[in-house]
């Protein structure tokens, strides 16, 4: 059997994972004297080599789209910021029969805050106590006013613009100013104003003005690709750097946690991982550990780790590991406005997003399902790229000349529309260890069971209904089809594909029902904390790495005190 090398040095604490909740845990931690180790399973990132922030289709190989195109219409291509991908090479998952899963994963230092929109949004008051509200799922054990001061932390450090609208379903937040409507937006902010639905400037992480060295976003539209002068947030930028300058960190690239190890006494003691530079299995001793590397694979390390004392998966007496998996209810729609094509040419660049946003407006009335959803938007004459007018091609016939003056007339004269709802967790939909297939190390993967249930059907229903609505009030033709016989019944998506998963870990009172307590540690071993999307309760409609920092600070603020205390 192949010698594990373990680390002499022992660490005060152990993260798993870098991206919003590891890269949080460690500028706090660090900067509150604890000697921290991190773990993250892709290689370091180098902005200035890796972003292709401001490159034409034509200085890349492949026009951006990868070899044979493989990479057409994907989220992902060759010009977004590096390592983050649908289908990793040997590094599989798998769908249970029946369900249709899809898992974006992120290997580099910063994990997908690399690629992620930026849309930060709190949760509301009513997001915590939703079961109280209508009777359905739990309750969290903390409160939006317990949570509060940490959002404030949060948006002071990275940055995020937006304005006050005193809206009960949108809390507002510290901002900074927002970026004025674009055409597009405005078209739809007017015929929003027709139809009394709310529109408001977004909330992003994203600066527009200078903060602790960052300068303002410049507004190349390119926040996808990275950002060099890191005016959008990631965790690679803005908070692992702190972390390092304070010299307590270190950072230990290409390392694949494989197990959480645990001493007789039930504390969790080290990480055996793989180096993938050199294959081998090494191990690492910390004092505590907390486990950030995004919600399934958080979940996917806890039911490897089993042991004598932990037959199930470690911290899991309750069984509840991989279970409550929810993503955001997701479907989109837009239409063809004839009069943009007569607009005269102008910038239309701005952040690397919607400017505008839809928050949840129907919170004061009885509607068809339960809970909200938020509209966000695109559109305008951003920088073409392959496939830009795929659907011109598809519908109007011809070629040659006549065919690029089609392209060029409707360059710009689509506006999309994008629902991201709430679903409510179902026994129906978890993750759990598939019981051959493992990966490329020999770890085995993780196996995805999913099913929308009536009430995120209707929800997608009323999303579409409103987006015709919003479209054709702006005197927009409406060209979604998205029938209710699909076998993605209007438009809904897949589960995973907006990538909002969380939950298998959640935090509650009861230690048989729930894994973590309200600070994020594990009921089971008390120096064992989760601090990514994993201890989520429920998915309300904001987008979730918001509320993943705010609770990653809240849970190092406690790890630190219970360090002080010597109760680790």
């Amino acid at each position: 059997m192949p010698q594990v090398v373990r680390s002499p040095k022992p660490y005060d604490v152990c993260i798993i994972g870098s991206g919003a909740g590891g890269g949080t845990a460690a500028k706090i931690l660090t900067e509150g004297g604890l000697n921290v180790v991190m773990l993250e399973a892709g290689p370091p990132l180098n902005p200035e080599k890796d972003y292709k922030e401001h490159l034409w289709p034509y200085d890349l190989p492949h026009r951006g789209i990868g070899v044979g195109g493989k990479l057409r219409r994907e989220i992902n291509d060759e010009f977004t910021a590096p390592n983050g991908a649908w289908e990793i090479d040997g590094e599989p998952y798998t769908s249970a029969p029946g369900s249709r899963f899809r898992w974006f994963r992120s290997r580099i230092v910063g994990g997908r805050t690399n690629h992620w929109g930026r849309i930060a949004l709190r949760f509301a008051p009513i997001d915590f106590k939703s079961r109280s509200t209508d009777g359905m799922g739990d309750d969290w054990p903390i409160t939006y006013d317990e949570l509060a001061p940490y959002y404030d932390k949060v948006e002071s450090y990275i940055g995020v613009f937006g304005t006050k609208e005193n809206i009960p379903s949108a809390p507002d937040g510290i901002f900074m100013p927002p970026p004025p409507p674009r055409c597009t937006e405005t078209v739809v902010k007017k015929a929003c104003d027709k139809l009394n639905v709310l529109c408001i400037p977004s909330r992003m992480a994203i600066i527009t003005k200078p903060l602790s060295g960052r300068a303002a976003c410049h507004y190349c539209g390119q926040c996808d690709r990275g950002c060099l002068t890191a005016s959008n947030f990631s965790s690679s930028q803005v908070m692992i750097p702190p972390a390092q300058a304070t010299g307590r960190l270190t950072l230990i690239a290409n390392a694949m946690a494989r197990e959480i190890v645990v001493g007789k006494d039930g504390k969790a003691q080290a990480v055996s991982y793989i180096d993938k530079t050199t294959r081998t299995e090494k191990r690492v001793n910390a004092k505590a550990f907390v486990v950030a590397a995004s919600a399934c694979e958080s979940a996917r390390l806890l039911l490897n780790s089993k042991s004598a004392l932990f037959p199930d998966g470690l911290a899991n007496s309750s069984g509840a590991v991989g279970r409550y998996l929810t993503d955001s209810v997701g479907t989109s729609g837009g239409g063809y406005f004839p009069q943009l094509e007569k607009m005269p040419p102008h910038n239309h660049d701005g952040v690397g997003g919607m400017h505008m946003y839809i928050p949840w407006w129907k919170f004061d009335r009885k509607n068809d399902f339960l809970r909200g959803y938020h509209i966000e938007m695109y559109g305008g004459r951003g920088m073409p790229g392959v496939g830009e007018f795929d659907g011109v091609c598809e519908e109007f016939e011809g070629y040659g000349l006549t065919l690029k003056q089609t392209c060029r007339s409707m360059y710009g004269t689509y506006i999309g529309l994008e629902g991201r709802g709430e679903m409510i967790p179902n026994p129906q939909s978890y993750c759990d260890i598939d019981p051959v297939t493992v990966d490329q190390w020999g770890i085995p993967v993780l196996r995805f069971h999913w099913q929308w249930s009536d009430n995120e059907i209707k929800m997608a229903k009323d999303m579409q209904e409103t987006f015709r609505s919003i479209v054709e009030a702006a005197g927009g033709i409406y060209t979604t089809k998205a029938s209710p016989d699909a076998p993605r019944p209007y438009g809904i998506a897949d589960g995973g594909v907006i990538i909002h998963e969380l939950g298998t870990a959640r935090m509650g009172v009861n230690p048989k029902t729930s894994v973590l307590n309200k600070y994020c540690q594990a009921h089971d071993v008390r120096n064992l904390f989760v601090a990514d999307a994993a201890p989520f309760v429920t998915n309300a409609d904001k987008n979730p790495t918001l509320t993943i920092m705010a609770l990653s600070w809240r849970t190092s603020d406690y790890l630190l005190d219970q360090a002080k205390k010597g109760n680790l």
